[in-house]
């Protein structure tokens, strides 16, 4: 099949316009038609629905689409191995994770990666859907649970608690609580129930509800928690990796400490070989190894 065709195809596809798809391509607007109707005739198949206001992919043009969008991220992924020099680490790097381990862990230690590595461009997705890594929808991802995906290499990175955290202003306001029965007279920041979060968080939340919370304030994320919990709004369900990140976090009820949850990074397969891979996942490998020798966790 004509790859100069199918590259057309896919502008115009993804333009939904001959004109705007031949101003990427620097192509005229006839000369892009005279394309898709030969890649049409080629297939023996109508390709779009043309409309006054735009084109509209057939069924058979979206199956297309589909296997050209494909090989685009193929393609790219090919690409940035190319563009990795043995000695230098430079480009685009997408990093995908969760909005709390994302936006209160990694965000604010990125400046030492990018002391060592100026050149680095990172875009950084904070989600909680998960991407899809072999289809490239991301270069790299850090996980609160290891990644089911094949093709992907895959390596734990720790494990976190969730726990019961608030400041001492507000404790020395309400009362420090002695005993899990003593949390019904405290207001609870949480997740809310409905939102993404890890199975460990959730079943330690439907636990402290059990105790006939009577103030209740939840989130659809861990950063809106810790934002409720420095300002002093009541006791707060977060990641013990915040230990380090704010000093005037108190840890109240330690019994209450949820189950593991496991911290996993992974990348697809083909790019094994990629330095920037390679300098993200040590970056990331040595941050967690200083944060253990500061809690003196062992390894």
């Amino acid at each position: 099949m004509d790859w100069d065709k199918l590259r057309i195809f896919h502008a115009v596809a993804d333009a939904g316009s001959l004109t705007h798809a031949g101003d990427t391509l620097h192509l005229s607007q006839s000369a892009v038609s005279r394309q898709i109707r030969a890649l049409e005739e080629m297939l023996n198949a109508t390709l779009f629905h043309r409309h006054a206001r735009g084109l509209i992919l057939t069924e058979q043009g979206e199956l297309l689409f589909d296997a050209t969008t494909a090989m685009n991220k193929r393609l790219d992924a090919a690409a940035a191995r190319i563009r990795d020099s043995e000695e230098e680490v430079f480009g685009d790097l997408r990093v995908t994770t969760t909005i709390g381990f994302g936006s209160l862990w990694l965000a604010p230690r990125l400046p030492q990666l990018y002391k060592a590595y100026p050149d680095l461009r990172i875009d950084l997705m904070l989600e909680e859907r998960v991407l899809d890594l072999p289809m490239r929808e991301a270069d790299v991802a850090i996980r609160m649970k290891e990644p089911s995906q094949a093709d992907l290499i895959r390596k734990k990175l720790m494990s976190i608690k969730m726990r019961l955290y608030a400041t001492r202003k507000y404790l020395d306001s309400a009362g420090t609580p002695e005993k899990i029965e003593d949390i019904a007279k405290h207001r609870l920041i949480c997740q809310n129930p409905a939102s993404v979060q890890v199975n460990a968080g959730a079943t330690m939340v439907q636990h402290l509800m059990t105790f006939n919370i009577q103030s209740l304030l939840t989130v659809n994320n861990y950063f809106g928690v810790l934002q409720g919990v420095i300002h002093n709004l009541g006791i707060g369900v977060l990641p013990d990796y915040l230990d380090l990140e704010h000093e005037g976090l108190v840890h109240v009820l330690p019994e209450v400490d949820s189950s593991d949850v496991p911290v996993f990074l992974a990348y697809p397969e083909e790019l094994r070989h990629s330095k920037r891979i390679s300098a993200f996942r040590d970056f990331v490998q040595a941050e967690i190894q200083m944060r253990r020798k500061s809690l003196k966790v062992p390894a």
